[in-house]
This record gives structure tokens, sequence and C-alpha cells, in this order.
């Protein structure tokens, strides 16, 4: 098979595209003949050094495909099931093993590519709007980078869920994706803390440096800053008097990995994921599809905010 392999963590340069053995799954775990994997920031981190990883490996945090081998015992899936996973390494790359209590059945309505191009952004989507901030109806909601494929998701679940939604994008081609994504009204990252200063419930905030001090600005009293992402670069350290003086404001920087430890967790999250997908209320947006060789040319783009909505990696 082939795959993207990280001998070295650097620039998009460190990325090979390279011949390996086809694998075997050992206990508890399957091989999956991967249909698209997922392009993430996360993936970044991991190529660049942000997050360290031991060397070599496969990068790539999410996926779908089908499953052809399962290792001893596994019960819950079977070879020929199409399944999904996110958080697991090794999905750039044709075949990939993944432990089976991670993978999620992908329903008959769901296409593989856009179950991969779901599953992380679309699980925390979920966990963000039902676990960190409950988002009810009459809610009013900030979501930055509202065209990106992370932001339409978030503006299309606060919207279904009664909230009134401001996005914020850095150009007009940006700004109409996330109006047709549901938004309310869509910023500029220059006007956004003057526009909504002490009227927001919560924040969603994946680009990190750049916008936090205005994120904080827009907040009502008792406001919610979900931190869950730092496209631009990490936020320094905070003074936590600081949330007190602007109205004692909550701060968290929460992660999809310790929302997804339970297994009936994962299952009932990419449940609803699916039926949001299956029944139209939420919309996927793939905007780019990558060969698999491609892999450093779909970061760099993604890096570089060339892009809206989702990337995949076809192998």
């Amino acid at each position: 098979m082939r795959a993207i392999v990280l001998a070295a963590q650097g620039g998009p340069e460190v990325l090979e595209y390279v011949e390996r053995p086809d694998p075997e799954p050992g206990p508890g775990e399957v091989v999956v003949d991967v249909a698209a994997s997922g392009v993430n920031f996360i993936d970044i981190y991991h190529r660049s050094g942000a997050y360290p990883l031991r060397l070599p490996c496969t990068i790539g945090s999410e996926g779908a495909g089908v499953v052809s081998a399962a290792g001893p015992g596994v019960t819950d899936v079977a070879v020929g099931d199409t399944v999904a996973w996110a958080m697991t390494l090794g999905s750039y790359a044709e075949k990939a093993v993944v432990p089976a209590r991670q993978v999620v059945p992908v329903p008959e309505g769901v296409a593989p590519d856009l179950a991969a191009a779901a599953m992380l952004q679309g699980m925390t989507a979920h966990y963000l709007t039902h676990s960190t901030h409950r988002v009810k109806e009459g809610d009013v909601v900030l979501v930055h980078a509202a065209a990106g494929g992370m932001g339409q998701l978030l503006v299309q679940v606060c919207k279904m869920l009664g909230a009134t939604v401001y996005g914020t994008a850095s150009t007009p081609a940006k700004e109409k994706q996330a109006l047709e994504a549901g938004a309310d009204e869509v910023l500029t990252y220059q006007n956004f803390a003057e526009r909504l200063r002490g009227k927001v419930d919560v924040v969603y905030d994946g680009v990190g440096a750049t916008t936090f001090d205005g994120g904080l600005e827009a907040l009502r009293r008792r406001g919610l800053m979900a931190l869950y992402g730092a496209a631009s670069g990490p936020v320094p350290p905070v003074d936590p008097q600081r949330l007190n003086r602007a109205g004692s404001l909550f701060l968290t920087r929460p992660t999809l990995a310790d929302h997804l430890a339970e297994r009936d967790e994962l299952l009932w999250r990419a449940a609803d994921l699916f039926d949001w997908i299956g029944s139209g209320r939420v919309r996927v947006n793939v905007s780019h599809r990558y060969p698999l060789a491609d892999a450093a040319r779909a970061q760099e783009d993604l890096a570089a905010r060339r892009t809206t909505g989702k990337l995949l990696l076809i192998p």
C-alpha cells in the first residue's frame, strides 16, 4: 500500500509518499481500506512538531472506508462494514489499522467521503454545542472562521438549535460562504469586538491568538469563551483576574479526545451527527479533494487559508 510517512517533524516537505507493507490487525483492531481521509489543523501540528509524535509514523486523524480485516476479539465490527473514525493516527494511507472500539458504523444514507469529512469537525461541533455549552433557543453565538469546514458546521448546528449566530470571515467570498451556511451576520476580524461588545453568550474560537482578546470583549456578563484551536498561534497566558474584571467570564480549552473517552459517548455523538447529515439538517461542504500523494499541498492550502469548507485526501 501507499502511505504518507513522517520520519522527521518540520515543514510540508517532510511528508513522504512511500510504499509500505499491507498492515495486519492485532487484537481488538481492524484494517480499513480508506475511501477518504480528512485534512485538519491537528495534522499540521503533528507534522510541525507542535504536538510531538513518536517517529516514524503515518499521520492523519480521521477517515472512513470499508473494513477488510478484523483481529482477534473484534465482535462489534465485521469485514465489509463501512466505518469512520477520528482521533486515531494513520488515515493518510490506502489502508489504516484502527482500534475497533474507535470506529463507528456509517449508515447507508451517508457517503463514505462525507463521513470522513464530518467525523473530527462534526463531533467537535457536537460536543461544543451539547457539552461545553448547551446551545438553546435564544442564545447569541459567535463563531470565528465561520467559512471554514469547522465554522460552517458550527454555524449550522447552532442555527438548528435556535441560536442567533454571528460569524467572522476575512474576505467577501468567505463572508458569502458563511452566510450560505446560515450565519445571521458575518463580521470582519477588525470590527467584530466593537459590533458585539457585551452581547454574546458563547464564543467558539478555533483561531486563537489574533481573536482571543476581541472574543472576551464580545461576551456578556458570565459568558463563555470556548477556545478549541489555535490556527493563528497559541494564546498567551491569561491572568484569571481578567475574567473577573470582564464580568465573571468562563474560559475553557476543551479537546475532542476527552469527549469521546467512553464508547457510548462516541456512538451518541456519531449517531446524532450522521442523523443530521442524512436528514439534510446539516450539510458537509467538501470544497477540495486531493490525491493522497498531494498531502503536503493540502496542508499548505489549509494553513494559508486558501480554502473554505472541508479538505479531503483520496487514496
